[in-house]
């Protein structure tokens, strides 16, 4: 594990934004993307945490972990679905397929949990019985598990700005996605969160509940696109002390970031007005927590990348003849 004292040095050199010479460059909250020829995409992973629909902060090493652990879960669950990579000229980048992304992010939750608006556990906990389509029983605990995975779509920002709620039959109903693209995106979101929890069960850990995204390549082919079981888009606990802590009321021990919107939470901050300031502790402990979870996963030591980030990328992407 990287001491803590040589992230704190590295937090004022975090990778916040790129700025290639390339044409086309959009901006997530994560991911810059920069359109190449023959129908590819650079994507270029920096190291900006976003928690409540905005950016908190600059983690080192964050980006470097989810591009790789995402290269490392395409590989893992290509013979489900197709995705979109093509290479992984740099540890902060993705050399990708076109893709035209669906409009609706495909939310697979394995428990009730979560503190956002558009968590399950939240809208229980202020008595919501009917939630995205499905109907919930009284009684439940916050971090129970569900009988079974379930499917709880968003649009993408929404007119508020903020990922608005949909159930699955109203994503055809609406018109987000025709009705056999959308059975299709279901029935390999389902298989991924499946083959996810396996994996995560041999590292030790519980899958909870995952963000997919999905686009359609030129050909046609639906794919997988962003990110795959990364600690930004999923959440995880440790297994070995669930059952005991779910028993004694206590929070699961997480190995993602749900610990930082706890912490933002505590602080009163659901997303809405002035962000407030954190310690250098919170984001060190971030880095090291994404890089933790990098080796459980995929049982691979993590071998952190050069700082600061924009040189070395530009000589690597050099040399891969995309600069």
């Amino acid at each position: 594990m990287i001491p803590e004292e040589k992230i704190l040095e590295l937090l004022d050199q975090s990778f916040a934004s790129s700025a290639l010479a390339l044409p086309g460059k959009s901006e997530g909250k994560v991911r810059d993307g920069y359109v190449l020829s023959d129908r590819r995409r650079l994507l270029v992973t920096t190291d900006r945490l976003s928690a409540f629909d905005r950016i908190l902060a600059a983690v080192p090493y964050k980006g470097q972990v989810l591009n790789q652990l995402s290269a490392w879960w395409f590989e893992q669950t290509r013979d489900i679905v197709a995705n979109h990579v093509l290479g992984v000229p740099d540890p902060n980048a993705l050399l990708a397929r076109e893709a035209q992304p669906f409009p609706v992010e495909v939310v697979v939750r394995g428990y009730i949990t979560g503190v956002t608006h558009t968590a399950l556990w939240y809208r229980y906990s202020i008595g919501e019985r009917e939630i995205y389509g499905y109907r919930f029983p009284d009684g439940l605990r916050k971090n129970q598990e569900l009988a079974e995975p379930i499917i709880t779509p968003t649009t993408k920002g929404g007119p508020t700005g903020h990922d608005e709620r949909l159930t699955c039959r109203e994503v055809s109903e609406q018109g987000w996605l025709d009705e056999a693209t959308w059975n299709e995106v279901q029935s390999a979101a389902l298989a991924l969160f499946q083959r996810g929890q396996e994996v995560a069960h041999r590292a030790g850990l519980i899958l909870v509940d995952t963000k997919y995204e999905f686009g359609r390549a030129p050909d046609g082919r639906v794919m997988l696109i962003d990110e795959v079981h990364t600690p930004d888009s999923s959440r995880f606990w440790k297994a070995d002390t669930y059952a005991a802590r779910f028993a004694a009321g206590q929070e699961p021990e997480n190995y993602d970031k749900e610990f930082i919107r706890i912490a933002y939470a505590d602080q009163g901050y659901l997303g809405d007005g002035p962000v407030p300031a954190m310690p250098p502790s919170l984001w060190t402990a971030a880095s090291q927590r994404y890089i933790s979870i990098y080796e459980r996963l995929t049982g691979q030591t993590f071998v952190p990348g050069e700082y600061p980030v924009a040189p070395r990328l530009q000589a690597n992407l050099q040399k891969a003849g995309i600069l």
